[in-house]
């Protein structure tokens, strides 16, 4: 049974000390030292990887899997902490000290994939069928594909170096600005994501005034993100300049283990299919008895009241609905809770969002949320767990195959979400609170199908702009964002002069360029998966299962051979899409049955 003991959201907090065997931020100093001694031992061997066999490969791969760990935790124990305050200056100093560090650990060892990839295919091939090579074979096949990429030792030190007081120091400011945004709203100050947590009230008062407080809070320190937007812009198409990148998206698309084709097909696929949100929101506006409705109107409960559900009961549903599905998912659930893996309220200075850190494969992955007791978050909860489950079952991989690729990485987290929605969904009797649920659903999948590829588009706007224009003014990147989404939303939503400034507090624009469409990816290719679930049921389970265990040790299309999902075939998106239109239906008549239309 799930943990049914009460707790308060407040005292759900996660304790980082395994990261560190409970020394503290000293014990941050002893893993980088240890690693530090340990890639100057490596190091020996610049000059040396040609001369290679199997046997000496595995060793060398061996000692550097041991680097990775000790650096991953120093840094996952400094980053988690800086994420939970992000208004601490001792934690920001002290993920500083990590960052520079781990570049200068980096540094050290970065002769190794310059060697590597000078090294014959037919070289390559006979070292990899060695047998001790199992938990990097894949990892050492993939990291070839950058070698037409790669510069020079001395120039790839200089931006390893640099990146420290470059990207890494602006992506810093962007999030110590955005987590100290302050809303005033209805007489007190929150945080961004308590702010706009009120976008999901049935009422449209309390929604249009959350909205305006957002955008006169993000109002202050526009300029400022702007200009960090900018830099990093800037940074961006130099680097792909440098290393010779064709255009802006080809690196994310070889950090994805996806050909630029693929990547083209998915998005021309989605962007066909615009007519399914804009039918969607002329539905929802007919059910809310308006003409049009505007942007802080998209997300609107269609519930009587604005339900509200304890993080206790949270995640007795959570646990619940894994455990319909897998007891063995069930008991990894049971871990987070029971073990202080997840950091559940929303503080002030705390990171905006909610996401999964795998750290390392010798310790346990931790989840960071901001809970405000919406049903929306319980379906967050679900879907960070997702990660974490991925997480856990691919620890057995090592470190080089724990994580896949970005594209991948969304299945497990869209499936958990989807098993929670249809609990939460035969929980529910009453027409109208079915109907509310399906409309959340319908929401969540246009949020990550459609809004995301929107969102691509915006990124390829400004990315285009910055490279042939210069410096980009608010205002242009503001206009940019508008268009991107207008495309996607057409005449159903009218969108406020006010919305057009949201881009600006968006994190992955500035950490991590051009992530965004792996969430299309991910939930289209999670749809196609549970599709398979609901049509064979438990037979399923065990590839679904493997799947997971099996981490990044294949690409994504073997991968998706495992759960009888063809990536290569340009028709599976179709399907994914048709599968996210008849969710619409299924709401739509839910609508007629609740009397709505």
């Amino acid at each position: 049974m799930a943990d049914t003991k009460t707790q308060s959201v407040e005292e759900a907090t996660w304790d980082l000390e395994p990261l560190v065997d409970g020394r503290g931020p000293e014990g941050v100093d002893e893993l980088l030292d240890e690693g530090q001694a340990k890639a100057s031992a490596l190091a020996e061997n610049k000059g040396h990887i040609a001369e290679f066999d199997g046997a000496r490969l595995a060793a060398y791969m061996n000692d550097l899997a041991q680097v990775y760990d000790l650096v991953g935790r120093a840094g996952s124990y400094a980053g988690l902490a800086f994420s939970a305050d992000m208004s601490d200056e001792k934690r920001g100093a002290l993920m500083q000290k990590v960052q520079e560090r781990g570049t200068e650990i980096e540094t050290t060892l970065l002769f190794f994939h310059l060697e590597w990839a000078k090294l014959s295919d037919e070289q390559v091939d006979e070292l990899l069928a060695f047998e001790g090579l199992d938990k990097t074979r894949h990892y050492l096949r993939s990291a070839r594909r950058y070698r037409d990429y790669l510069l020079s030792e001395p120039e790839e030190k200089i931006l390893s170096e640099k990146s420290v007081t470059g990207a890494a120091a602006w992506e810093r400011l962007f999030g110590e600005l955005t987590s100290a945004l302050e809303i005033g709203l209805d007489g007190e100050t929150v945080g961004i994501e308590q702010a706009l947590s009120h976008l999901h009230n049935p009422d449209r008062e309390v929604r249009k005034r959350a909205a305006e407080a957002v955008t006169e809070g993000l109002a202050p320190g526009l300029k400022t993100r702007a200009f960090i937007f900018n830099t990093l812009l800037h940074e961006k198409a130099v680097n792909d300049r440098l290393r010779g990148y064709k255009h802006w998206l080809q690196s994310r698309n070889l950090a994805n283990e996806a050909s630029d084709e693929s990547v083209e097909a998915l998005v021309s696929a989605v962007r066909s299919r615009y007519d399914i949100p804009q039918r969607w929101y002329a539905l929802k506006a007919k059910m809310m008895g308006v003409d049009r409705i505007a942007d802080y109107d998209r997300m609107a409960s269609l519930a009587q009241d604005d339900e509200k559900i304890e993080w206790s009961d949270a995640k007795s549903i959570v646990h619940e609905s894994y455990a319909s599905f897998s007891d063995e998912l069930a008991g990894i659930v049971q871990e987070f809770y029971d073990k202080s893996w997840i950091d559940a309220p929303a503080t002030p200075g705390k990171r905006p969002g909610a996401f999964c850190s795998y750290t390392v494969p010798s310790r346990n992955p931790y989840v960071l949320l901001n809970y405000t007791a919406r049903r929306r978050d319980v379906l967050t909860l679900a879907h960070e767990l997702g990660h974490g489950l991925h997480a856990a079952l691919a620890r057995k991989q090592g470190i080089f195959h724990h994580s896949t690729p970005l594209t991948v990485a969304e299945t497990a987290s869209v499936f958990g979400e989807t098993v929670v929605f249809d609990r939460l969904l035969e929980m529910e009797e009453d027409p109208a609170g079915r109907l509310a649920l399906l409309a959340e659903n319908v929401e969540s999948g246009i949020a990550t199908v459609f809004r995301q590829t929107a969102m691509n588009r915006f990124e390829h706007l400004v990315h285009t702009a910055r490279r042939e224009e210069g410096e980009l003014s608010v205002e242009g990147i503001s206009e940019a964002w508008a268009e991107s989404q207008t495309e996607m939303l057409g005449d159903s939503v009218g969108i406020t002069d006010g919305y057009k400034t949201w881009w600006s507090y968006v994190p992955h624009f500035i950490s991590t360029p051009g992530y965004v469409y792996a969430y299309s990816y991910g939930q289209l290719l999670a749809l196609a998966v549970y599709k398979q679930y609901q049509e064979q049921g438990e037979g399923f389970v065990p590839r679904y299962l493997e799947m997971l265990a099996t981490g990044g040790s294949m690409s994504p299309e073997e991968l998706g051979k495992i759960v009888g999902c063809d990536l290569t075939d340009p028709e599976f998106w179709n399907g994914g899409l048709s599968i996210v239109a008849g969710q619409l239906e299924a709401a739509e008549a839910a609508a007629k049955e609740a009397g709505r239309l």
